[in-house]
């Protein structure tokens, strides 16, 4: 249990179907009882544009009522009811954020939530210029320019066909990573959860 619990929190509160991991409590913010939290992305909307996070540690779950969340350089700065020094702030680190992806705010046409590219499939070009399927979306990272894709390998098959995990060596699973750029990427289908490139086979 952690001390000094937010008023309205609760520990087994009924939890939304469509919850999303999306930070984590880094640390405590000052001495007032401010939290640091890391997002998992570069994009911080979806912590910002909630007034209610679910926090886990373990099996356990409690809603919070969020109070004044803002970004502040790469992490989220936010306090939370009933949490006024800094210990009782440093009870809450380590704890996970998740908020509801009905909750997240609608982005702009042509922009999209790395979480919902996780899973996605990737179709890119073979030599003969045909499309193919090079994998599944695994996880999205961020250089500092541009966010990439990290793609599991497949065995190139024509799109709709089974697919077998493309090996290397020592019989890991391949991976490669795809710059989320308009030079390489031609469309993106969330509802056929698909991702088509330009991106050469075997690069």
């Amino acid at each position: 249990m952690v001390s000094a619990a937010p008023t309205g929190s609760g520990s087994d509160p009924a939890l939304p179907a469509d919850l999303v991991e999306v930070g984590h409590v880094a640390e405590a913010f000052g001495v007032r009882g401010g939290l640091k939290i890391q997002p998992y992305s570069a994009q911080s909307e979806a912590l910002l544009g909630s007034r209610a996070w679910w926090l886990r540690k373990g099996t356990e779950v409690r809603r919070i009522e969020v109070a004044d969340a803002k970004r502040h350089g790469a992490v989220v700065t936010v306090a939370f009811p009933g949490v006024s020094d800094r210990d009782q702030a440093l009870a809450w680190k380590g704890w996970t954020v998740l908020v509801p992806r009905s909750q997240f705010p609608r982005l702009a046409e042509g922009e999209f939530y790395w979480v919902d590219l996780i899973g996605c499939t990737l179709t890119g070009k073979n030599d003969s210029d045909q499309e193919v399927v090079l994998g599944t979306v695994s996880e999205v990272s961020d250089n500092g320019v541009h966010a990439i894709l990290h793609v599991a390998c497949v065995e190139p098959v024509a799109p709709g066909q089974p697919t077998q995990p493309l090996l290397d060596a020592r019989g890991r699973q391949r991976e490669t990573l795809v710059p989320f750029v308009d030079a390489y990427i031609r469309g993106v289908d969330l509802d056929a959860r698909r991702i088509d490139s330009d991106w050469p086979e075997g690069f």
